[in-house]
């Protein structure tokens, strides 16, 4: 994005970060990755794969995921769609035992500002 620094695209395995989802598109940047930068203050940067129990318990929060918000081109998340999640949420769902699943490969290695390895390992689509 011209202007606008983007920290490093590198995934929490050390390599290059994969796109998250473009339909819907997401990201803090709108971009399909889990870029970041300072600016992202919520830390998008878990790639999660949106389950039913995870968009209510988010909901029961306070964030609703699943409304549709047209006016600021959010379409509503269901369960199947991957999601730049904010690093914190993921883990307060962790915490709960409600976190979803993750693409690690799609993950920013800056979510392990808030997440330990472990974690993530343990909710990983794409370990074999």
């Amino acid at each position: 994005m011209r202007g606008i620094e983007i920290d490093p695209s590198e995934n929490v395995l050390g390599g290059r970060l994969e796109h998250c989802s473009t339909d819907p598109m997401t990201g803090f940047f709108r971009n399909g990755c889990c870029d970041t930068n300072d600016e992202d203050r919520g830390s998008h940067t878990v790639c999660a794969v949106m389950t039913a129990e995870f968009l209510a318990f988010s909901k029961a929060r306070g964030n609703d995921l699943s409304t549709p918000r047209p006016e600021f081109g959010f379409p509503g998340l269901k369960p199947g769609d991957r999601w730049c999640l904010c690093a914190a949420r993921w883990m307060e769902a962790y915490a709960a035992g409600r976190a979803p699943k993750v693409r690690l490969v799609s993950t920013h290695r800056r979510a392990l500002d808030v997440c330990p390895m472990e974690a993530l390992r343990e909710h990983a689509l794409d370990l074999t």
